[in-house]
């Protein structure tokens, strides 16, 4: 029984450092990499606003948000499927 219980949390684990590696990838791309390319996509517009210019000041921070939203459901998913969620 002990043995299940500790393979239970390994994979709760796994699951839980896979999640974070990819909040981490997708926070490092919209924070890092595409203000590297705002020069290239200022020569689009978007509502009337230069591309990198909105993807800098509004879509980051929506994706942001929507991040953390995600992380949070995906994270109680894990969790219960674990068993060890509230």
């Amino acid at each position: 029984m002990a043995g299940s219980t500790s393979e239970k949390l390994q994979v709760h684990w796994a699951k839980t450092r896979n999640l974070t590696w990819l909040v981490l990838v997708i926070w490092a791309v919209f924070s890092l990499v595409i203000p590297g390319f705002a020069k290239e996509l200022n020569s689009m517009t978007f509502i009337g606003f230069p591309l990198g210019f909105y993807f800098c000041a509004q879509g980051s921070l929506i994706v942001f948000v929507l991040l953390i939203f995600f992380q949070n459901w995906k994270q109680d998913a894990i969790d219960d499927e674990a068993g060890v969620g509230e």
